[in-house]
């Protein structure tokens, strides 16, 4: 499969730019999926705190009428004059009763309206409850101690039509008059009347649930009726603590299968909360249909991209591949066929560039029939110029052995150290040695330069051992010691001092090359003369070069080109202080 895609510049071309391609469409259409998800379950929420917006009003409206039925009745002028007597009068209970009963037909989701007298054994009630037995009737418990308005739980009774779950607002009846405690008012409300229409708000698509919760955490109304009367915590562990806080808002518990989203509003009057949960499962089949439509999108333009590209790139390599059969096609005894291209693009620039090759190869043809004339010629300067330095040295060395005969120390001296220092300088034409050799050379140098300047300077070396058999760029330092001796040392009335270093610099691997002198120095204007100079070797004359920077220059430039920027020498001087010059340079086990 390798072999058959990297053996065609089309398939290559093709698949390369349809996956550059594929594979941003594959992350928009993750990226838009994702995107879509994160909206669906926004949206849920949204609409979820919209309904429990809608049924909390609805849940206020009941509230509030109870709590204004509950005044007016309490107020109601013949409730307290018959709860203001001792006993109960017949005539007076029937017509109170019977008010009670058309208020409380009027409104659907009162289940009772119950008044209990303090001062005797009366019970005016619109319903008949009975108990579990059918024995007796039960009515809605009154409260013990201090006289408060308060909401009771959600509990059972028992009528005619069968069980009925309520939930009840007992007040207390006070004398308008003393203020004393006379009875005691319930008004039930019917919890189905309560959760009546909450299944067709449907909420999370149908598959969510909507729960009335209690100040104690009571489940007041539920669409579950089987949960009413539960703690919310023994039901749903940690949800409790999740709503608490008094305000509304969305949030996420559960792991898994049950994975929910938990949506909560709490209703101001009697400090309930409306909570409801949608299953995260709810989402699936939303997301389900967008992966389907983002997959099939994504798909069909990967199709639609693949042809365009097959047929784009297959316009594009067909010149390439005219412009191949006929470089595969050459022979060496014809000159190169034509290419004819029928546009001005880069492939038409190509084909005109491969004409102009053909040409060009032509004419080098000929030119290496008439280059194989001179040839031999060129060898013979070669083995000339290889024959010369050997010339050079048998001459020294005879130079020597005359002056050793005439008892010319001095001249067999200097000859002797001219001849080993032009030695070390040809090196056998190789760019790099020791360092080890590099400080002979510099021996050899000072050799011939004391016998020419006696007692004019000394030469001192501290060279780190480990360093000596390791390779360096040949004839950097003999730059470096004569320009410290001819512009540092010379013009100074006594005798100098040149001081060669070479260290290992242990942080970065470099060795650190430094040659000191004690000598003149320089004054700061020509000092930032040497550094500019030293820069700018290819822009200053010959003239102004010789003004004590040619060598260094020289050394400068060579060391650019084979160690890098970071070789160049670093140069400074003080007026009466000496000169310093440095460079840093790799360490090289074996010449490159």
């Amino acid at each position: 499969m390798a072999r058959w895609l990297t053996s065609s510049l089309q398939r290559k071309l093709s698949v390369v730019v349809t996956a550059s391609m594929i594979v941003p469409l594959l992350a928009l259409g993750l990226f838009a999926f994702l995107i879509s998800s994160r909206i669906t379950e926004q949206k849920t929420k949204l609409s979820g705190m919209d309904t429990l917006k809608q049924v909390e009003a609805n849940l206020r409206y009941m509230l509030q009428d109870a709590e204004n039925l509950s005044i007016f009745l309490i107020g109601e002028r013949d409730i307290q004059q018959y709860l203001s007597h001792n006993e109960d009068h017949e005539l007076d209970r029937v017509d109170i009763l019977g008010r009670m009963t058309n208020l409380a037909a009027s409104k659907k989701y009162i289940a009772n309206i119950a008044i209990y007298p303090s001062r005797f054994d009366a019970t005016l009630s619109t319903a008949t409850w009975y108990e579990s037995n059918n024995s007796s009737l039960s009515y809605p418990p009154v409260p013990s101690g201090e006289a408060v308005k308060k909401w009771t739980g959600v509990y059972p009774v028992q009528n005619y039509a069968g069980i009925q779950n309520v939930i009840t607002l007992v007040r207390p009846i006070r004398s308008i008059h003393d203020y004393r405690p006379i009875g005691w008012l319930a008004i039930s409300l019917d919890e189905k009347a309560i959760s009546k229409g909450w299944a067709a708000l449907g909420l999370g698509r149908g598959q969510g649930r909507l729960e009335l919760i209690g100040s104690s955490g009571e489940i007041l109304s539920s669409m579950d009726k089987s949960r009413l009367g539960l703690k919310l915590e023994q039901v749903e562990p940690g949800v409790t603590t999740l709503i608490q806080g008094g305000g509304n808002g969305t949030t996420t518990y559960g792991s898994g299968e049950d994975k929910r989203t938990l949506l909560y509003y709490p209703e101001e009057l009697t400090g309930w909360t409306l909570v409801g949960t949608v299953p995260y499962d709810q989402y699936k089949s939303e997301n389900r249909y967008i992966l389907i439509l983002t997959g099939c999108a994504v798909a069909m333009s990967a199709v639609i991209s693949a042809g365009l590209v097959w047929f784009t790139v297959r316009r594009v390599t067909r010149p390439l591949r005219v412009l191949t059969r006929h470089l595969s096609r050459i022979d060496p005894e014809r000159p190169l066929p034509l290419f004819r291209s029928e546009s001005d693009d880069e492939i038409g620039r190509l084909g005109e560039s491969y004409n102009l090759l053909g040409a060009h190869i032509q004419l080098l043809k000929e030119e290496v029939i008439r280059g194989e004339a001179r040839k031999k010629e060129a060898d013979l300067r070669v083995l000339q110029a290889q024959i010369n330095p050997h010339f050079l040295y048998n001459t020294l060395s005879s130079i020597h052995w005359i002056a050793l005969m005439s008892e010319e120390k001095r001249i067999a001296d200097m000859v002797e150290g001219l001849s080993d220092f032009l030695r070390i300088s040809l090196n056998n034409g190789q760019d790099y040695c020791p360092v080890e050799q590099e400080i002979a050379h510099i021996r050899h140098y000072v050799r011939v330069q004391s016998i020419r300047f006696p007692d004019q300077f000394v030469l001192h070396y501290i060279v780190d051992p480990a360093l000596e058999q390791l390779m360096m760029l040949k004839l950097l330092l003999q730059p470096l010691v004569e320009n410290a001796m001819i512009h540092g040392i010379q013009p100074k009335a006594a005798m100098g001092t040149i001081t060669i270093m070479i260290r290992k610099d242990p942080e970065n691997e470099q060795m650190n090359v430094l040659v000191l002198d004690d000598g003149v120095g320089m004054e700061p204007s020509k000092l930032e003369q040497l550094r500019i100079s030293i820069v700018q070797t290819g822009k200053q004359t010959e003239r102004q070069l010789t003004q004590g920077g040619y060598g260094l220059c020289n050394v400068n430039e060579r060391l650019l080109l084979h160690y890098g920027p970071e070789a160049q020498l670093e140069v400074d001087s003080r007026v009466g202080g000496g000169t310093r010059i440095s460079f840093s340079i790799p360490i090289l086990e074996g010449a490159p």
